[in-house]
């Protein structure tokens, strides 16, 4: 992985991304005692950041794979995505779900024209139903946060920042699969000017902090958290990424992620789902490591059922 890998690969995905834009906020900047940077992948098509990482990776496959298809398991953001990406690149997609996935859902799923394949709702069932794609249909398993072209893909919301503000002294996303922290430390990494990543993680589902700290990947025994969205653990191809360019995780409590996304819905206007809070809780939480600082944050996404809010 160079810098021009990831310059490369950003200008290869511009036609199917937004640009998203970087807001500010002077009341959370006096709140916080900071000054922060907030790139909004909330208004990224689809409402997440997974659409950079899908786009990335449809996009270097070989014209004989995209004629066979992609295929991922995903119930949340990554279905979407690859489902959108494959529609805006000409590629059939194959989406493995759980039966249990939220109707709104599987409805975006199908409304950008991905073929939804319910399974039960485990992960031995998920695997088992897109390996059985994979030699049925001889279409590509592109895995939501552990492919390099995927991460490559995410690392652009944050080249994206840098570009904007090269002055930032820390970048902030949230951690689940692994695929958007991996990709923002490579960004700042090849783009920052001494810019340190930082992950916030709820402590509910710690598994990225705790794999920090033994050197091992770690797995949760309870995914007992608001933030749906960060219930996936590390893989193999990310975590040795993390390991090297991210400075720490800071961990945080259910009621402060509820308490950082109110505040955003309230004091910028705009929507973001529990995940995408975490890590503006995590900076909230330590507030004395980030005072008069330049913060970034990648708010990862909007996507919300509305019918369930925590607030």
């Amino acid at each position: 992985m160079t810098k021009q890998e990831l310059k490369d690969r950003h200008n290869t995905i511009k036609p199917y991304i937004h640009r998203t834009p970087v807001l500010t906020s002077r009341l959370l900047n006096e709140i916080s005692g900071t000054t922060l940077f907030f790139k909004c992948e909330n208004f990224q098509r689809m409402g997440a950041f997974k659409m950079r990482g899908a786009a990335s990776a449809i996009s270097k496959l070989s014209e004989a794979q995209k004629s066979k298809g992609v295929v991922t398991h995903s119930s949340g953001n990554f279905a979407q995505a690859l489902s959108l990406a494959a529609l805006s690149l000409g590629v059939k997609a194959y989406i493995v779900m759980p039966s249990n996935a939220p109707q709104v859902k599987k409805d975006a799923v199908k409304g950008y024209k991905g073929e939804i394949i319910e399974c039960p709702p485990t992960l031995e069932d998920r695997e088992q139903a897109a390996d059985l794609i994979q030699k049925e249909k001889g279409a590509t398993f592109i895995h939501p946060s552990d492919n390099l072209d995927v991460i490559l893909g995410q690392g652009t919301a944050a080249l994206e920042l840098l570009e904007d503000h090269s002055d930032l002294e820390y970048i902030l996303t949230p951690v689940g699969g692994g695929g958007l922290i991996a990709g923002t430390a490579l960004a700042a990494h090849f783009y920052g000017n001494n810019c340190k990543v930082i992950g916030g993680e709820p402590f509910e589902v710690d598994d990225a902090y705790r794999s920090l700290q033994s050197g091992k990947i770690e797995t949760n025994d309870t995914i007992n958290t608001i933030a749906d969205g960060l219930k996936t653990q590390l893989g193999d191809i990310n975590f040795p990424i993390i390991q090297k360019h991210v400075s720490e995780i800071i961990r945080v409590e259910e009621q402060e992620i509820i308490n950082a996304m109110r505040l955003i819905w309230e004091r910028m206007k705009i929507i973001i789902e529990p995940s995408c809070a975490v890590p503006f809780a995590a900076l909230l939480r330590e507030k004395e490591k980030f005072k008069h600082k330049k913060v970034g944050i990648i708010l990862s996404g909007g996507n919300v059922d509305l019918g369930n809010l925590p607030f």
